[in-house]
């Protein structure tokens, strides 16, 4: 088992490495392209995207609301918390200038990925849309959006698995609960228990569909975002003393002339635009999967409110984690990493039992995530296959919960990571191609000239 285990580490490790510079190359000079063509608009925006955010239009669809709160359940959790510690640990604290440079992007990529995704979209025999980037890909692309579809659709399969979470869930309690002090079983035995925990409890909510699902996570992500950020400005509060000096380290070492020098520069670069398109996923097409299914009737409308998908879980969440990991010391322990180093910070930070108060919010965060993830697997599947077929992968989806947590966490980031790559790329061609009917309509609204 181990042994297939560190073979399949060196396979995904080399197949992720030549698809990494396409993505860098994507996302961010992609972004860039957009904040041109927009003239960086949409950002003067982000006040009307508050106000879009709790009106509703039409009785067909789901809200901006549960539209949002669907999508930060997916990324808002331990892509914030864990990968945050897992760059830190990889790349050191500079890795978080490139993850807000990455989020800045991100934001006009959603904004224009999911603008998209309501001007582009079928209505099914209920009277529901359904969005999607497979969807503006085949509706937009006369020629060549069928294959690209077909190509982010099977990518998304697997892209959209629970692997991350349900090992750093696994992880989690495995490191903090230490079961093995009240009941002696090896780690192999209690992984796959909450393995099969973890699935049980996701299939008792992803079989009721997309309704069961929003209603699910928009009551259960505020709430939880609430006291993460509480607690994480308390923390920071009462260490305000080290917060100017950790974000001097935090820049200078972002853009260190030594590491330049060394050659680590453009890896850091790279990791820092990883782990930040992990957290907030743009560019990689997932929100505009739900975006897409909004009541929304204009898309630049959904547009702006999806902009606050990175602003909310990069810029924010991802900060107060940074913040709180560089601040304790805990990266420098070189055996700690992904969630065991960002509770062992709280630890540290929050009077002895942070973690346990984590703990509590990891699991809350996690099992939102397992949820919405299943919506975009089942949506994948039913435009490989037939619309009706889609939950079908459910079962497969709650297979693999189990596998993800027996597995070691650096499989699952390649896993992620590789699918991603290979879900960006055929997107990323996409919104660039059908760039002109998003600034189409900015003109129309009178945005920009």
């Amino acid at each position: 088992m181990d042994q297939w285990i560190v073979t399949l580490e060196g396979i995904l490790k080399n197949l992720i490495s030549p698809l990494e510079w396409i993505m860098l190359f994507a996302v961010v000079g992609g972004g860039f392209f957009l904040i041109f063509q927009s003239k960086g608009y949409p950002f003067l925006k982000i006040k009307n995207a508050f106000g879009l955010l709790l009106s509703k239009e039409e009785n067909h669809g789901i809200s901006r609301f549960q539209a949002l709160s669907a999508v930060l359940a997916a990324t808002v959790g331990l892509g914030n918390i864990s990968g945050v510690a897992i760059a830190i640990h990889l790349g050191g604290p500079g890795v978080l200038v490139w993850m807000w440079i990455t989020a800045a992007i991100g934001m006009i990529i959603k904004f224009y990925s999911c603008t998209l995704a309501v001007q582009l979209r079928e209505i099914d025999a209920l009277g529901e849309p359904l969005g999607g980037p497979m969807f503006y890909m085949q509706l937009g692309i006369k020629k060549w959006g069928k294959p690209l579809a077909i190509w982010f659709s099977m990518a998304g399969l697997f892209g959209v698995l629970p692997a991350f979470t349900a090992n750093q869930l696994t992880q989690t309690f495995m490191n903090v609960v230490q079961p093995d002090s009240f009941i002696v079983l090896g780690d192999f035995q209690w992984k796959l228990i909450v393995g099969i925990t973890l699935s049980i409890t996701s299939a008792l909510v992803i079989f009721g569909g997309l309704k069961s699902i929003v209603k699910v996570t928009s009551n259960l992500v505020p709430t939880m975002v609430g006291i993460y950020f509480i607690m994480g400005i308390y923390i920071l509060l009462a260490n305000i003393e080290s917060v100017l000096p950790a974000f001097y380290l935090i820049f200078s070492e972002a853009f260190n002339l030594e590491t330049m020098v060394a050659g680590g520069f453009w890896g850091l670069v790279i990791l820092g635009v990883r782990r930040a398109v992990f957290s907030n996923e743009s560019g990689v097409g997932n929100a505009p999967m739900y975006h897409g299914q909004s009541q929304s009737k204009k898309g630049t409308d959904e547009g702006l409110v999806a902009m606050l998908g990175p602003l909310l879980d990069t810029v924010l969440v991802c900060t107060i984690t940074g913040l709180i990991v560089i601040i304790s010391g805990a990266y420098r322990v070189e055996e700690l990493n992904g969630i065991v180093l960002t509770l062992e910070a709280f630890r540290r930070l929050f009077f002895g039992f942070g973690d346990v108060l984590l703990l509590i919010m990891v699991f809350v965060f996690g099992i939102s995530t397992l949820f919405t993830y299943s919506y975009y697997g089942v949506k994948c599947f039913g435009f490989l296959t037939q619309r009706n077929w889609g939950n079908y992968y459910n079962y497969f989806y709650i297979g693999s919960i189990i596998f993800s947590a027996l597995v070691t966490v650096e499989v699952v980031i390649g896993i992620i990571d590789l699918s991603f790559a290979l879900m960006c790329i055929p997107n990323m061609i996409a919104i660039l191609y059908l760039s002109q009917r998003v600034k189409k309509e900015m003109r129309e609204r009178n945005w920009i000239t």
